[in-house]
């Protein structure tokens, strides 16, 4: 299992250092470009990494999928941001209850078979932005899932509606417009975004749009999503770290060029720096403020890190074909990525007590 674990780092290693990083600024204002990107990952079968053995596996451990995804924040954040709904959308379909529903998707969905994931709407206070109603073992679902990403992307998403009883019902629906009689969904976007546009993120609106049993997936209850949130706090931690290694990678490059050695201070501190706050997210805490605080700190570092690279690019860096321009607006999208209230709060404080 160990050596598997290192031929698919290795092979993901590869593929990423001279095929994606290479070409991340096309991957972040051409969708054909994220297309050819996302191909690439399936031809190598990197698409379901948290696949159970028995579904096709590899079946891969928490901290080395971990570093997968930094590795890919690193070389594109579009490339990151799409393929990890798919990732998700994996991870939760087999943990579910449905067994004839995990045999016909999970064997697929290394390369065949791609599923987005529209349930950030459970987070949200207030009623129910998209509801359940239960129809015999069907359910009848309305309303509107703000963000749903991956549209042309992938055939269809994860969707997470809130029932009468307070839980969640999660299956797959359609990812792309339908009427069914006196039902519909359909999309509206793809929204204008500052960073990671090409992965055409929408907004969907179901009407009386049936989720049969056969799509059901499972059943989570009450709270689930911020119980959720709270156990993984540190989790999106990674997409930041590895935008933050894009960053020094600018920095880097930026001293190779100027030969200034206070460039190369600044890189040798961050980089040290970034090494501790991975240490620190490795030693999964079991406290939530030292969670929060290392998530914080992870997002602190990609912005400082990013304003580095555009900071050592000088001028150049205010293009928008520049690598600079590209990492520092990906570090915002990683500031509020999965954000919660208490993320927000940690995110501010570090914030605050660097001023003083």
């Amino acid at each position: 299992m160990e050596e598997l674990k290192e031929d698919i780092l290795a092979i993901a290693d590869n593929y990423l250092t001279e095929y994606v990083a290479p070409n991340a600024n096309e991957i972040d204002g051409s969708e054909e470009a994220l297309r050819v990107a996302l191909q690439g990952l399936c031809d190598r079968k990197l698409m379901a990494l948290r696949r159970p053995m028995e579904y096709g596996g590899p079946g891969l451990d928490e901290i080395s999928f971990r570093m997968f995804q930094e590795s890919v924040a690193r070389a594109s954040g579009s490339l990151a941001f799409l393929q990890t709904q798919h990732q998700s959308a994996v991870s939760m379909i087999s943990k579910g209850e449905n067994e004839s529903l995990k045999q016909q998707l999970l064997p697929r969905m290394a390369d065949e078979r791609l599923i987005g994931i529209g349930f950030s709407q459970l987070r949200r206070p207030g009623p129910p932005m998209l509801a359940a109603t239960p129809d015999g073992n069907d359910f009848i679902l309305n309303g509107q899932v703000p963000w749903v990403t991956g549209h042309s992307f992938f055939g269809e998403f994860l969707i997470g509606a809130s029932l009468p009883s307070g839980e969640a019902v999660f299956g797959v629906v359609p990812f792309s417009d339908q009427e069914v009689e006196n039902s519909s969904i359909s999309f509206t976007g793809p929204m204008r975004l500052a960073a990671m546009e090409s992965p055409r993120t929408m907004t969907a609106e179901l009407k009386n749009w049936r989720l049969t049993s056969e799509n059901t997936a499972f059943i989570r209850p009450k709270d689930w999503i911020t119980n959720n949130d709270m156990i993984n706090v540190t989790l999106q931690a990674w997409f930041a770290l590895g935008c933050a290694r894009a960053g020094l990678d600018i920095v880097h490059a930026s001293y190779e060029k100027r030969k200034a050695p206070f460039i190369f201070d600044a890189w040798k501190q961050l980089d040290e720096e970034l090494t501790l706050c991975r240490e620190r997210i490795l030693e999964n805490h079991t406290e939530l403020h030292e969670r929060l605080a290392a998530r914080a700190w992870a997002i602190d570092l990609a912005v400082r890190c990013a304003h580095a690279g555009v900071t050592s690019s000088s001028g150049a860096a205010n293009s928008i074909h520049h690598n600079a321009q590209r990492v520092y607006r990906e570090a915002l999208v990683y500031t509020v990525s999965a954000q919660t209230s208490d993320i927000m709060e940690a995110t501010l404080k570090r914030l605050v007590a660097r001023g003083s």
